[in-house]
């Protein structure tokens, strides 16, 4: 198990950088901005093509999860709904 001093070491250090990820965000805006119309539509499209593996991947481990928790309750004798 671990223990509570890792994880807020972890919770620390991750709120500790977000500074610098909001930094990465601005120089992308700006730089996304400064480019011509068709250029924003690419960049639009590529970063929804770029989002859509790991929202399939999440989907699919969910429905995963879900279909394995349905069967052992099945299984068990213990179906809740």
């Amino acid at each position: 198990m671990l223990s509570r001093k890792f994880l807020l070491s972890v919770f620390v250090v991750a709120l500790w950088a977000s500074p610098a990820l909001a930094q990465g965000c601005a120089m992308c805006r700006a730089n996304a901005k400064a480019t011509p119309k068709e250029g924003q539509k690419a960049i639009n499209r590529a970063i929804f093509l770029m989002m859509l593996p790991p929202i399939g991947a999440v989907t699919l481990g969910t429905g995963l999860i879900v279909r394995y928790a349905r069967k052992r309750d099945y299984e068990n004798g213990t179906e809740s709904s």
